[in-house]
C-alpha cells in the first residue's frame, strides 16, 4: 500500500492559507488590494475583538454579479491575468487568484456586491471552504466583504495570535501603509462604534504624511524627484535628527504597493550614511514607478517581496536620490568661509590636537568668498557679502558663531573628525596614506585574542599607515602611525580597532569596512572637547569643515552643528509673543 496520499481538499486549502493568512491584518491586505484594484474612492474597514471576531472590507468599487461571485472562490480565478506573459507585466495589486479562497478555508465568510448594471445585489455565504448560499440582496454598488470567526477550525493558528491590542495595532498599521500613496481615496477604520482611523481624500500630500508620520516631521520632510533610467523616484526623507531606533518608518512603494524589501531598505540607510548614528533608523517614503515587466512581484503569496531585473542599478538610483536629496538639506551647514578677524576674542593656545599641524590653520584673506562643489573643489565667486561671525568658544568645546539666520553652535570635536575622516579616506583610497614613524617604537600589550586578530590584518593596518610587528608573546611593537595618531591614546586607540575588526568579522575588503575603521581612527586623532582653540584656528577649522563631503555629520553620525533661530531667541526673551 502507497505511504504517499492526496490531501483532502479543505486540507490542502488550509496549508495553502498559512502561506497567506498569518492574522488578521493579512486578511485586511489583500481585501485592501482588492478594493482598491475595484476603482472605488471610498473604503471602510470594520474589525471587532481585533480582528478575530470581525474584519469587514466595504468598497463602492465596480462589484461583482453572481457568476463573478461563486468564481471568486475557486482557487487561481482571476480577473486580472490571462496567460502567463500577463504574470510579467502585473499592473494590479491583487492578481493570484488566492486571497479569497484562503480567507474562505479558514473563516465564515460572507460577500455582498453589487455591480453598477444590475439592479439587486448577491450575497454569498461560505462556512470553512464549504459554500452554504448565494441569494438576492439589498446593497449599493461596491462590495463588502465580512470574515467572522478567524481560524476558527484551525485552533493551533488560533491560540498564536497576539492580544487585541496587539492585533488591532497590526491593522492600523496596514491600513496606514496601504493608504498613503492613495491620496484620492478615503479610508476609514472603526473598531465598533470608534473610528481609530480616517484618512479622508486629499490632494495635499503632507496631509496624508501627517497622519501616517506626524505633523512635524511631515512638515521637515524634504520631497526628492528623480528619475533614472527605467526608475522613476519620489521620495519624502525626514532629517536625520528625527531618526528612530527602529526601522518602522522606512516605508518603500513599488507601483503603488507597499513592500518589504531589504536591497531598497538597506538602499535607503545607505542614502543616509554616516548622517545617522548607528542603531538609528530614518523616517523616509520611498516610491518607486517602473515598467511592471522590469519587477517581479511573483515572488511570494503575500506579494509583500519583489525581484527586479535590474536589481544593481535600481539600488544605485535610491541611493544617489536620498543622498542628494538630504545633501541638500543638510550639506552645507556651516558656510566656508569666516571673516579674518583683527584681535581675537579667545586667547591663543597650542593646538597640537590638530591632525595636520598648527600651519595648516591659517585663515584665508577675508576679501575672498568660497563655495564649494561635493568633490571639494573650490570656485571662487567674488567679494564675500554677509559671512558668519565667529564669537568664542563655550566651555571649550563648543564654537559659536553670528549666522544670517540666527546662533550658530559647532561641536569642534565631531566638526575636526569630519575633516579628519575626509582627510584619510581620501588619501587612503588614492594609496596614499600617510604615516610617522616612532623613533623609539611603543610597546603595547595586549590579549592573546587581540594579538592574534592584528597579526591577521597587518598587511590592511598597514595601508591605514598603521606599521605594527609582534614582539613576542601578546606584546606589539607600534613603529608608525598617521600623523593624525601622534598625540592621540594609542593604547586605548588600537584597542578599539581590534575591536571593531572582530566585530565586523573583516578589514579592508569592503569600502564600509574600510569607512568604519577609518572613522576610528579620526575620532581619536580629532582635536578633544576640552580644547582651547584661537580664533584663527576656529575660523580655519571651519573653512577645512565646509570643504568636506558631508559637513552636517560626524563620520559616526552625530551632528556637526545646530542653529538657534532670531525668532527662537526672540521668543525666548519674550521679544514676541
Amino acid at each position: 500500500m502507497s505511504r504517499i496520499r492526496v490531501l483532502p481538499e479543505n486540507v490542502a486549502s488550509q496549508i495553502a492559507a498559512g502561506e497567506v493568512v498569518e492574522r488578521p491584518a493579512s486578511v485586511v491586505r489583500e481585501l485592501l488590494d482588492n478594493s482598491l484594484d475595484a476603482a472605488g474612492d471610498r473604503i471602510e474597514v470594520l474589525i471587532e475583538g481585533g480582528g478575530r471576531k470581525l474584519v469587514r472590507v466595504g468598497d463602492n468599487g465596480m462589484g461583482m454579479d453572481r457568476d463573478d461571485l461563486l468564481l471568486s472562490l475557486e482557487r487561481h480565478a482571476t480577473s486580472k491575468v490571462r496567460a502567463l506573459e500577463d504574470l510579467y507585466s502585473v499592473g494590479t495589486l491583487g492578481f493570484r487568484g488566492e486571497a479569497i479562497p484562503s480567507i474562505a478555508s479558514v473563516s465564515r465568510l460572507e460577500i455582498t456586491s453589487r455591480t453598477e448594471e444590475s439592479i439587486t445585489a448577491h450575497r454569498l455565504r461560505i462556512d470553512g471552504g464549504r459554500l452554504q448560499s448565494i441569494e438576492e440582496a439589498g446593497a449599493p454598488v461596491g462590495t463588502v466583504v465580512a470574515v467572522r470567526d478567524l481560524f476558527f477550525n484551525t485552533p493551533v493558528r488560533r491560540k498564536f495570535l497576539r492580544t487585541v491590542k496587539t492585533e488591532t495595532r497590526h491593522v492600523m498599521e496596514t491600513v496606514s501603509r496601504i493608504a498613503l500613496p492613495y491620496r484620492g481615496i478615503s479610508f476609514r477604520l472603526r473598531e465598533g462604534e470608534r473610528t481609530l482611523l480616517h484618512y479622508p481624500a486629499s490632494e495635499k500630500e503632507v496631509e496624508r504624511l501627517a497622519m501616517l508620520l506626524g505633523r512635524e516631521t511631515a512638515r521637515r520632510m524634504e520631497l526628492v524627484e528623480r528619475a533614472s533610467g527605467p526608475v522613476e523616484i519620489r521620495a519624502h526623507l525626514a532629517p536625520p535628527e528625527l531618526s528612530r531606533s527602529r526601522g518602522d518608518r522606512i516605508l518603500i512603494y513599488v507601483n503603488g504597493r507597499n513592500v518589504r524589501d531589504r536591497l531598497l531598505t538597506r538602499a535607503v540607510m545607505e542614502g543616509y550614511g554616516q548622517r545617522l548614528m548607528k542603531g538609528r533608523y530614518p523616517q523616509a517614503v520611498v516610491a518607486l514607478e517602473m515598467d511592471p515587466s522590469q519587477v517581479d512581484i511573483n515572488v511570494h503569496p503575500t506579494k509583500q517581496e519583489v525581484r527586479f531585473h535590474d536589481g544593481r542599478a535600481v539600488y544605485r538610483a535610491v541611493v544617489s536620490a536620498v543622498d542628494e536629496g538630504l545633501y541638500g538639506r543638510g550639506g552645507a551647514a556651516v558656510q566656508s568661509t569666516f571673516p579674518q578677524r583683527e584681535a581675537d576674542s579667545v586667547p591663543a593656545a597650542p593646538f597640537s590636537g590638530t591632525a595636520e599641524g598648527r600651519r595648516r590653520y591659517e585663515t584665508p584673506a577675508a576679501t575672498e568668498d568660497w563655495t564649494f562643489e561635493r568633490s571639494g573643489t573650490p570656485v571662487q565667486q567674488g567679494v564675500r557679502q554677509k559671512p558668519h561671525l565667529v564669537i568664542g568658544q563655550l566651555r571649550n568645546c563648543y564654537i559659536l558663531c553670528q549666522a544670517e539666520d540666527g546662533l550658530l553652535l559647532v561641536d569642534q570635536h565631531a566638526a575636526h573628525e569630519r575633516v579628519v575622516y575626509d582627510g584619510l579616506r581620501k588619501r587612503v583610497r588614492n594609496g596614499a596614506a600617510e604615516t610617522q614613524p616612532f623613533l623609539i617604537p611603543k610597546r603595547i600589550e595586549l590579549s592573546a585574542a587581540e594579538a592574534g586578530l592584528l597579526e591577521e590584518h597587518g598587511e590592511e593596518l598597514a595601508r591605514l599607515g598603521l606599521e605594527v610587528e609582534p614582539f613576542g608573546g601578546t606584546t606589539c611593537l607600534l613603529r608608525s602611525v598617521p600623523p593624525v595618531l601622534l598625540e592621540a591614546d594609542l593604547d586605548a586607540f588600537l584597542r578599539e580597532l581590534l575591536a571593531r575588526l572582530k566585530e565586523s568579522g573583516g578589514g579592508l575588503e569592503s569600502d564600509a569596512g574600510m569607512d568604519e575603521l577609518l572613522a576610528v581612527m579620526a575620532c581619536h586623532g580629532a582635536v578633544r572637547a576640552g580644547r582651547p582653540l584661537s580664533g584663527r584656528e576656529m575660523n580655519a577649522l571651519l573653512d577645512d569643515l565646509q570643504r568636506t563631503d558631508l559637513p552636517s555629520n560626524c563620520p559616526h553620525g552625530r551632528p556637526v552643528s545646530r542653529t538657534i533661530t532670531w525668532g527662537e531667541l526672540e521668543r525666548m526673551f519674550k521679544r514676541v509673543v
